[in-house]
């Protein structure tokens, strides 16, 4: 079965935690693009004027404006998602930053072997800046919740793991932090599934049939020598340094990426919270005490007494940490080889200290990735090493 396409537009948690609501069908945009003309719904099948887009549909939308599925007659009728602007100026100066980012990574890697989304074009239409990228399909978490957040296979996180690391990398290598990794961040390539009927749950569950992912969303991307904000990442995905405000690089990433591995596995996210003391217990209760050196070193020192978390245990807060959360191996469902081996890598991924923390070039290298993998998923790591753009 195929699903229709989405594409991630403002980095919206779910319940919109720390984010504004999505904007309205009714919010200002162009009621012309380039020649093109819509109506507001953004009615399927309006033709260009000019003749250079098509749209087909609203893809989402978010407080930055809109993403819509449009036919490009400039690129021989391709389907493109073409991300529209509002004609604010700090939408649009993020939206620079953003082009920024994306035209160099176009310019490091112009055969897209990478897997990071590729943007085609990009041009001001009236104050509106708008983005023109490859078409891509349900983010890897919309998947999840439209199955009842079944987990996705060992194997399928296997794959989805190894092409994650190879993206980051790439973006690492060239002295950037996308700052943001999360499970809406990741999107199918194809979001086609089959069905199965389990009986004994007396529901229909889907498995995706290509694992092959883009890395999307840039605009909080930051190169090692700008400014680099003192709060970053969306809540569930925070590393320890960034909410003790210790400064933060590439590391803080990695960080991010075991937190989405654990809920590729398990279906659930790892630590559900919005408040970082709650943040820091399910950290300690999970992973083990904060390191000393970083509670000596953070200015947060109100999270701390006498050298460890000020956390009351028997409060109503204590008791839900305690309940909800355990130590990371307690998690593993099959003792198996290659499940402890996953569960190594997201625990080296999960080292509190960042200079202690996995980089992902040896994540690349770790045992999970030796572990051979069926044939949709290619047979075996030298298949991914030998042929880089593991999409096809």
């Amino acid at each position: 079965m195929t699903t229709k396409p989405t594409y991630n537009t403002a980095r919206l948690r779910r319940g919109g935690y720390g984010c504004p609501p999505p904007i309205s069908r009714s919010a200002h945009l162009p009621s012309s693009l380039c020649g093109l003309t819509c109506d507001p719904g953004l009615s399927s099948g309006v033709t260009a004027g000019r003749g250079d887009y098509e749209i087909v549909s609203t893809l989402g939308e978010g407080t930055f404006g809109r993403v819509i599925q449009c036919i490009d007659h400039r690129r021989g009728g391709a389907s493109v998602a073409l991300k529209i602007i509002k004609n604010v100026e700090k939408y649009k100066e993020a939206a620079r930053l953003e082009i920024n980012v994306l035209e160099r990574i176009n310019e490091k890697d112009p055969e897209n072997k990478n897997l990071c989304v590729q943007m085609f074009d990009w041009f001001d239409y009236h104050g509106h800046m708008c983005l023109s990228f490859e078409l891509l399909a349900l983010s890897t978490f919309d998947f999840l919740k439209e199955n009842n957040y079944l987990p996705y296979s060992i194997g399928q996180v296997r794959h989805m793991a190894y092409q994650i690391c190879l993206a980051c990398k790439f973006l690492h290598e060239n002295k950037l932090t996308h700052t943001d990794l999360k499970p809406e961040n990741i999107l199918f390539v194809s979001s086609d599934y089959t069905v199965a009927y389990n009986i004994e749950k007396k529901r229909d569950e889907r498995t995706v049939k290509n694992t092959a992912v883009r890395i999307v969303d840039f605009g909080s991307a930051t190169f090692d020598h700008e400014h680099h904000s003192t709060i970053v990442s969306t809540r569930h995905y925070r590393a320890p340094e960034v909410i003790l405000e210790l400064g933060w690089s590439q590391p803080c990433d990695v960080w991010s990426i075991g937190c989405i591995l654990f809920e590729f596995y398990l279906g659930f996210t790892l630590f559900q919270t919005h408040d970082n003391r709650e943040h820091l217990a399910m950290m300690e209760r999970i992973l083990g005490p904060v390191p000393s050196r970083m509670i000596r070193k953070t200015r947060k020192q109100k999270y701390f007494y006498r050298g460890r978390l000020d956390w009351d245990e028997n409060s109503s807060a204590g008791r839900y940490v305690r309940d909800n959360c355990k130590p990371l191996r307690r998690y593993l469902l099959s003792e198996t080889e290659e499940h402890h081996q996953l569960f190594d890598l997201i625990e080296s991924m999960l080292e509190y200290e960042p200079s202690k923390r996995l980089t992902l070039a040896a994540s690349l290298r770790h045992p999970f990735f030796q572990c051979s993998v069926s044939g949709a998923e290619h047979s075996t790591v030298k298949n991914w090493e030998g042929n880089r753009d593991i999409s096809r």
